[in-house]
This record gives C-alpha cells, structure tokens and sequence, in this order.
C-alpha cells in the first residue's frame, strides 16, 4: 500500500540543492528536491491487532486504501493533515512512530461519520478514529480528549442510573474539564429557555437538576453493564499489553510505599 500524496511528505523530509550539477546539467533548485532517505527500524508488529481490540477499529483490516473516508471527511476538508486514509494505513504497516507525528490532531474527528457512508468496505473509518483516540491515551501517549471525557461522563450516568439528565451531563463534563459554566452560549440557553418552554417543563427538569432520576428496576442492568464494562477493559489491556505494566507499577509503588 504506497503512498505517493505529495501532501503526506513532510517538509523537513524534502532536501533541495541551491546549487546541483548532475552529468553536466544544471537541476539546481526545484528541480534537485528529494525526498530525505531513512529507514524505519521501530516497527510495532502488533499495532493493528492493537487497534483491532478496541471498539470501533475491529474491520480496520478490511481496507484497501481507496481514500473515499478522507475525501468525505469534514475535518480534512479544513486541515489537510487530518487524514484518516493515511493513519490507516500507517497502522497496517505498524509504523507506530510515524503515526504518533500527528496524536495532538488524530483525536479532533468530530464523528460526522460521512467516511463511514463513503467506505465501500465497511472499515467503520469513524469508529478507527476513536479507537486511535482511546489507544493513544491507553498508551500515555496523550491525555484524554475532551471527547473522550465526554464519552465516560455518558456512560457513566447511563450505567448508574439507566438514563441521562442533561444538565447533570454538563455539569460533570465541565468539571472534568475544568470549565466554567458561565459560558456565555449556556447562558444565553439558558434564557430561551425560560422564554420559551412551559412552565410545567422547566418544572420538571428544575427537579431532575436537583434529585438525579432513575430508571425503575435498574439495578440488575447496572450490575451487568458493569461487569461487562470491566471484561472489556480487561481485555483491551491484555491487547495492548498493559497487564504487565500495570502489575509492574502497582508492583514498584507497593514498594516505595514499604519504604
């Protein structure tokens, strides 16, 4: 799978002559530019089982580099370094250190999910980038994004109480990422909506506000969900080979502890 884009060579990869005299003809300039030799000794062999063990990038082995999901992304058609089709690649081939060039952008998908319509082989390009999102904080590579912390903050209500309340949703985002709620769009919500919802309405999620609802019966489900959500965790550090490394840390901080 070569990639022969121009725009995915990077500039401090480009060397070009001022001055180049090959065989007695002058290719000084533009016309001597080169692409920089190196060669790649950190593969990750793994690194697409890897991202196979994470939800969303379970069919990653199923493209074949047509380029339909960047070409419908949103994000790329604003920067042109977002490119699904290129990180896609760049995990078959297991270049996991060229892949990390591009993890403060990688995270920025915005789950239009217009790459998944376009995909001809159902990769799920829009689940890839989430799982890359996830493997990239499971890796301490980057810290979790703020949809990332979206994601938990939802689950985590839906799991404890089997539906969601807006405004307790908002809250504990902006907690847990350090955001203040006098925001100027969520004030000014805030206001149409004292305009213009019934009074009975505003009554009712005044409440919800305040004594957090519950789905009835939910307690078996929590339970299930739960355990469920530790298996798949579990899981997911196996194929990534955080076990050992968890074990190890807990191992060396029980340690310093004993001393």
């Amino acid at each position: 799978m070569p990639i022969h884009e121009q725009s995915l060579i990077r500039p401090e990869d480009l060397r070009t002559h001022e001055k180049l005299v090959v065989d007695g003809v002058d290719v000084s300039g533009h016309w001597s530019t080169f692409i920089q030799t190196r060669v790649v000794t950190d593969y990750n062999e793994r690194l697409q089982e890897e991202i196979a063990a994470l939800p969303g990038g379970e069919y990653i082995h199923r493209c074949w580099q047509c380029g339909s999901c960047t070409n419908a992304c949103t994000v790329n058609a604003v920067n042109p370094d977002f490119n699904p089709r290129f990180w896609i690649y760049l995990v078959r081939m297991g270049m996991e250190s060229e892949l990390l060039r591009d993890k403060d952008i990688i995270w920025q998908c915005v789950s239009c999910n217009k790459c998944t319509y376009a995909c001809p082989r159902d990769v799920f390009p829009e689940g890839v980038m989430k799982a890359l999102s996830h493997w990239l904080e499971l890796k301490g590579h980057t810290p979790k994004s703020p949809a990332m912390i979206f994601d938990e903050t939802f689950a985590a209500q839906v799991i404890a109480r089997g539906r969601i309340e807006e405004g307790r949703l908002i809250k504990g985002f902006f907690a847990r990422t350090g955001q203040s709620l006098r925001q100027d769009w969520l004030v000014e919500m805030l206001r149409r909506m004292l305009r213009h919802l019934p009074l009975g309405l505003l009554g009712r999620l005044g409440l919800s506000s305040v004594r957090a609802p519950r789905t009835r019966g939910w307690g078996a489900a929590r339970e299930a969900l739960t355990e469920y959500v530790q298996e798949q965790r579990a899981q997911q550090r196996r194929a990534l080979g955080l076990s050992a490394l968890i074990a190890a840390a807990r191992h060396d901080a029980s340690g310093t502890a004993g001393d």
